[in-house]
């Protein structure tokens, strides 16, 4: 599947006074989008999440897949997105067996960009543990490489910006085929969740790779959707090692040009079977 690239802009023009060598200039600057995103399931408020107000589609389906609101694509109906001065509120439509279960754990949280977590309101919630993913196919380090420079070098909102951060997702030969982009770390790999399974492409063929650190929620999420192997250009957690371990999925940190250190499962990656990690 050739990468195809996003046309939606996701920053506005604001002025700025730039001091440069001493010299005082004013110009018009790209600044990244933040607005509060809404998700009404069955009419009924569920979450707040402060986002970049682009491919919301897919966040709200990945969203919704990988907090295990919903089991798959078809159980999620997109009813309306609305613009209002507040933000945006996106109405979803659930079968009426998934939204009870949505009101029995009665989360309703305003999560901010940085934050996976804020609002559960017990453990269960917060450490939710996903099934054990497929062992999948064995990667390169060469395409960890490939997939990383062609993340870095696409970013077309944080090349514009500097303040987003961006998910990929590539083939098992390292080939980028989906990115997607938010001042969120987590808005953006729901977004590319989301976007995953809008292309039908199979988690079993591929992995992700993140312009972040790997937390727990992260981990979580990835190997909610089934995904076997994420790639993170910074640390993970203590947690987040933890997760990984027991959900079978391959995490690996430090993730920057022809380096990398795996945390967990490193025999999924050629060459470092006997790591033990």
């Amino acid at each position: 599947m050739p990468f195809v690239a996003e046309t939606r802009a996701g920053f506005v023009q604001r002025p700025v006074a730039r001091m440069r060598a001493g010299v005082l200039e004013r110009a018009d600057d790209r600044i990244a989008e933040e607005v509060p995103v809404a998700l009404v399931y069955n009419e009924r408020p569920h979450v707040v999440m402060m986002a970049t107000p682009c491919d919301l589609d897919d966040f709200a389906l990945g969203f919704s897949l990988s907090e295990g609101i919903v089991a798959n694509a078809p159980e999620l109906d997109v009813a309306a997105t609305r613009t209002l001065l507040e933000g945006i509120e996106i109405q979803l439509r659930v079968p009426a067996a998934r939204a009870a279960a949505l009101e029995q754990r009665k989360r309703n949280l305003t999560g901010r960009s940085g934050c996976g977590l804020c609002g559960a309101q017990a453990l269960e919630d917060a450490l939710r543990q996903p099934q054990p993913v497929a062992d999948g196919p064995r990667i390169a380090a060469h395409a960890l490489s490939r997939a990383l420079a062609a993340l870095q070098a696409r970013q077309a909102l944080a090349a514009a910006t500097g303040a987003t951060h961006a998910a990929g997702w590539a083939g098992v030969d390292g080939e980028l085929v989906l990115l997607r982009e938010d001042v969120g770390r987590h808005n953006a790999l729901d977004k590319l969740l989301g976007a995953l399974v809008r292309s039908g492409l199979d988690v079993r063929d591929g992995f992700a790779v993140v312009t972040s650190r790997a937390s727990y929620e992260m981990v979580q999420k990835a190997a909610t959707l089934g995904v076997g192997l994420l790639a993170a250009i910074s640390a993970p957690t203590a947690l987040a090692i933890q997760l990984a371990a027991q959900a079978n999925l391959t995490l690996v940190g430090f993730a920057r040009g022809d380096s990398h250190v795996a945390y967990a499962h490193a025999g999924r990656i050629i060459g470092m079977e006997d790591a033990g990690a």
